[in-house]
């Protein structure tokens, strides 16, 4: 297998490049992951301008050789490529694997609801720090080449899943890039958020009529949250239980998504 990397959304290092290179070297040596040069430019707060942005992901897409996209990070930036990257994505690309996750849900989106390859939440390819075993870089690498199922959600149940920050998924409703999530369990999680905007971000999830028809929602890890200046009075759980109450689906339970050193790998549609 050979896997692409590009970075619609913020710049990587060399050095994680590099680190995610020789843990492949060392646990996949027959297969190949190549960063494009795309990854470690800058410009203000993105991996470069849009155009070149939105050039790089159509080229690895559009690919042959490629067998996968692993994104290689999230922050912001993939929405903004989305109306240039699409409508020029081949034959290539349908044939291929994208995961990733954050800010990456624009993208995996936009191709879910295009039908172009299959997608997966799960970590990136830059995500492996200096100090990383490389456990959930390990299960993405193990389910793209061999099909392991090991780091897959244990809750995954047969229907068909969808996995989202919740962020992402707010700034999606209303849009064409949104997929169709009937009978769909969806996955959500939230990092650097206070409570009330976790509440009203669930607040426009539960109303979205775009979200009408989904076969309930899994809460996965909320992380780095921010303080509110008085105390909330309701928790995550209840908060949820209560959305969802209102939205008219049910609370399957927790999920082991998110911002966290072991972020399980979730399959779109049916595994």
């Amino acid at each position: 297998m050979r896997i692409g990397v590009v970075a619609p959304a913020r710049t990587v290092s060399q050095e994680s490049a590099a680190r995610m290179q020789a843990f492949m070297a060392l646990t996949y040596p027959a297969h190949e992951i190549v960063f494009h040069p795309q990854c470690f430019v800058t410009e203000g707060h993105f991996a470069g301008p849009d155009d070149l942005r939105a050039r790089a992901f159509v080229e690895f897409a559009n690919d042959p050789a490629f067998d996968a996209i692993w994104f290689a990070r999230g922050g912001y930036g993939s929405n903004r490529i989305l109306e240039i990257a699409m409508p020029q994505l081949g034959p290539a690309a349908r044939n291929k694997t994208y995961i990733g996750y954050s800010d990456m849900g624009f993208m995996l989106g936009a191709l879910y609801a295009r039908r172009i390859g299959r997608q997966a939440h799960g970590s990136m390819a830059s995500a492996m720090g200096p100090n990383d075993k490389g456990v959930d870089a390990g299960w993405v690498l193990g389910w793209l080449i061999d099909g392991k199922r090991d780091g897959l959600e244990p809750t995954l149940d047969g229907r068909p899943a969808a996995a989202f920050n919740l962020s992402i998924l707010a700034a999606m409703i209303g849009t064409p890039w949104l997929p169709d999530l009937t009978d769909h369990v969806l996955h959500i999680e939230e990092v650097g958020e206070p409570m009330y905007r976790i509440d009203r971000m669930l607040f426009q999830m539960a109303h979205a009529t775009q979200l009408q028809g989904i076969a309930g929602v899994r809460l996965g890890a909320v992380t780095d949250m921010v303080d509110n200046d008085v105390p909330f009075g309701e928790s995550l759980e209840q908060m949820i239980i209560r959305w969802c109450r209102e939205m008219g689906v049910p609370y399957l339970g927790r999920s082991g998504i998110g911002h966290i050193a072991l972020n399980r790998v979730v399959p779109f549609g049916v595994v």
